[in-house]
């Protein structure tokens, strides 16, 4: 077999390329559409995530050879084109099922997901499937349930607690309440006006005492004089006495 031609090789290196690109793709036959109408199915297709591109057979076999594509080559028969999936392969699959309702010429083939063929039955049943948001919604509920019975069971946990808590002080019996201390004893006025009036009496026995200390102090304290001489009279004789002495001497 001849080399191809730069152009043919460029459509090759394309093809390539974009199934690279793809997890999926999906060939359909579109003999009998009108201009208007692929038009419609490349906006359909574009608005689910897919790409309809029309390729010569021949060039397209070649891209595939050799490589997890390989199983589009018997589908590619008569006018085809295919449709490359980038991210929901059920929301494609449905907008080519819903598009082919609507427009028998369309005949949708089959295709290759991630490397494992599809029939048309297959691709049905793709169809069938909710679309990813619906499926991610639904996935994120049952994540979420457990969350939530979980976030539930958290809470209940300190709430029981509490209220076993407080009926468990409830049930035990009143403390018993201290018994209060005798009051002090009160002082009369009459035992004031006694302490009054002995207070002074104290005073005065006690000032009597120390009186009678310093006394006996200042005695001690005083010089004893030498013997008088002889020639002194005592102080406490008389004149008369005196000369009654000189008298009788």
């Amino acid at each position: 077999m001849d080399n191809p031609k730069p152009d043919k090789v460029a459509v090759i290196d394309e093809v390539r390329e974009r199934l690279g690109d793809s997890n999926a793709s999906v060939v359909a036959e579109y003999r009998g559409l009108t201009v208007a109408e692929m038009a419609a199915l490349r906006k359909v297709l574009r608005a689910a995530g897919g790409d309809f591109k029309i390729f010569k057979n021949t060039l397209v076999r070649l891209a595939i050879a050799g490589t997890d594509h390989e199983a589009l080559g018997e589908l590619l028969v008569g006018p085809t084109g295919i449709a490359f999936i980038q991210g929901d392969v059920s929301a494609v699959a449905k907008a080519l099922k819903d598009f082919a309702a609507d427009n028998p010429a369309l005949i949708v083939k089959g295709g290759v997901l991630d490397g494992t063929a599809l029939d048309t039955s297959s691709l049905k049943a793709l169809a069938d499937l909710p679309s990813r948001d619906v499926l991610l919604a639904r996935l994120a509920g049952l994540i979420a349930s457990p969350m939530q019975t979980m976030a539930g069971l958290m809470k209940a946990v300190p709430q029981s607690f509490a209220y076993g808590l407080k009926a468990l002080i409830e049930s035990m019996p009143a403390a018993e309440a201290p018994a209060a201390e005798a009051p002090a004893a009160e002082v009369t006025e009459a035992q004031v006006d006694d302490a009054v009036v002995e207070a002074p009496a104290e005073d005065a026995a006690v000032e009597g005492d120390a009186a009678e200390v310093v006394a006996s102090e200042a005695s001690a304290e005083e010089p004893v004089a030498d013997d008088a001489p002889a020639d002194e009279t005592p102080a406490d004789e008389t004149p008369a006495d005196a000369e009654a002495s000189t008298q009788e001497s």
